[in-house]
């Protein structure tokens, strides 16, 4: 059986998005002849963990440690150091003087990422690994970023070896590289690196068509999109008695649909029903601003906060809900940016509602799939009309998803598609 070494940070007990996309494929590898070896780190800091994840038996793994700066930073601020690592950062007026300070030093002193002194102790004990097991490829997957430098390091040594560059975020694009108070010289230096990583790879793997189209700007390399994906999961789950919509996921500073707080807030003025049964969940990661945001426009009555749920009750919430939410940050540079949650959305077949930038790849794939509707942030009218409507079909009992044309992007059959990669 070829052996198949994957490098990458988030492993169970890592809990989130991050983990799902190669601990899915992992256990669906060895379907198509493959041994998958997952290679991690032996003493991360993960901001989410969640029991409920295993990996299959069939995967071997890896691990080496790695010194943790964001271990380090909860010295000076154990809240700030869990906040900023999961992404949630807060606008310039209301940062304090330590998370100013932790973001400049994350930002121009930890390039590309704060796991980058992780790379070349890896690239020392992987050397030896590789050509004692007789590894032919090797697959990269990153945020983080530094990841990639570990692959670009062992093809600089075994130049036969064939490496995979996975991006489930793309890179210098990412929306939070402008909130990293970079200067000048650290942003060029992302460039550099990005560049030489997209350059030096055998193919590369995106999760997103905008992030190909990005980067085939950048590099002559092969790049295949394979999106992030659905697993059949058996949940005996009963719709809610209210009209639910909820949000599965972090909801950051700049993910804020004040348009659909105002819309749920006048259809709430306008209806008593719509009043009795309307209920607003919001599930993981919630950022202070987001939730001042909906109480602002009338919605604190109506606004359930679960916080986060292992991947087992997540699902489970997905099938119990009427309605589900999913909302991206009113950015050019984010309309390459697939959630993974969409993927479970669709597999779940409630009905969707998005709220994104003009273009965004999501929207594609909901009008593919006929899993619900997208919208941008200016389409107060048809957004208002569209709820309305499903209220209304709510209240008929006959509120449901046409959801259809979803089977390839179940986990087995891109992990298929990931296999014609594999030489």
């Amino acid at each position: 059986m070829k052996k198949v070494l994957i490098i990458t940070y988030y492993w169970p007990p890592a809990g989130g998005p991050g983990v799902q996309r190669w601990l899915q494929f992992s256990k669906h590898l060895p379907k198509f002849g493959l041994q998958p070896i997952v290679y991690k780190p032996q003493n991360p800091s993960y901001p989410i963990k969640d029991a409920s994840l295993d990996a299959s038996q069939k995967v071997r793994v890896i691990e080496k440690s790695i010194f943790e700066p964001y271990a380090l930073a909860e010295v000076l601020s154990k809240s700030n150091s869990k906040t900023i690592s999961s992404g949630i950062i807060k606008s310039k007026k209301k940062q304090s003087w330590k998370e100013r300070m932790m973001l400049y030093i994350r930002g121009n002193f930890f390039i590309p990422d704060a796991r980058m002194l992780w790379v070349k102790p890896s690239i020392s004990f992987l050397k030896d690994y590789i050509q004692n097991h007789e590894i032919e490829t090797i697959i990269t997957t990153g945020p983080p970023h530094s990841l990639h430098l570990i692959g670009s390091g062992l093809k600089e040594i075994y130049p036969e070896l064939q490496w995979i560059a996975d991006f489930r975020d793309p890179w210098t694009t990412i929306g939070y590289h402008s909130a990293l108070k970079l200067t000048e010289k650290s942003k060029q230096k992302h460039l550099s690196l990005e560049s030489y990583v997209l350059n030096s790879a055998d193919q590369l793997v995106v999760t997103s068509f905008q992030t190909k189209a990005e980067f085939e700007q950048k590099t002559k390399t092969p790049i295949e999109v394979i999106t992030n994906g659905y697993e059949e999961i058996s949940v005996d789950a009963e719709l809610s008695e209210n009209f639910t919509v909820s949000h599965i996921g972090s909801l950051l500073n700049d993910r804020d649909p004040k348009i659909l707080w105002e819309v749920f807030s006048e259809l709430i003025e306008e209806s008593l029903v719509f009043k009795d049964f309307f209920e607003l969940k919001l599930i993981g990661k919630i950022s202070e601003s987001v939730l001042k945001s909906a109480h602002e426009a009338g919605l604190k009555n109506f606004v359930s906060v679960v916080g986060y749920l292992n991947h087992k009750d997540a699902v489970e919430s997905q099938r119990t809900s009427q309605m589900l939410l999913l909302i991206e940050i009113d950015k050019p540079e984010t309309r390459g940016i697939i959630p993974g949650k969409l993927f479970e959305y669709l597999a779940s077949k409630r009905p969707i509602l998005a709220i994104g930038p003009e273009g965004w790849d999501v929207g594609k794939i909901i009008s593919e799939t006929h899993s619900g509707d997208c919208f941008t942030y200016d389409e107060k009218k048809r957004l208002k009309s569209y709820i309305e409507k499903s209220f209304k079909a709510f209240l008929n009992g006959k509120l449901k998803a046409g959801t259809k044309n979803i089977e390839h992007y179940s986990r087995r059959n891109l992990t298929q598609k990931l296999t014609q990669l594999i030489k």
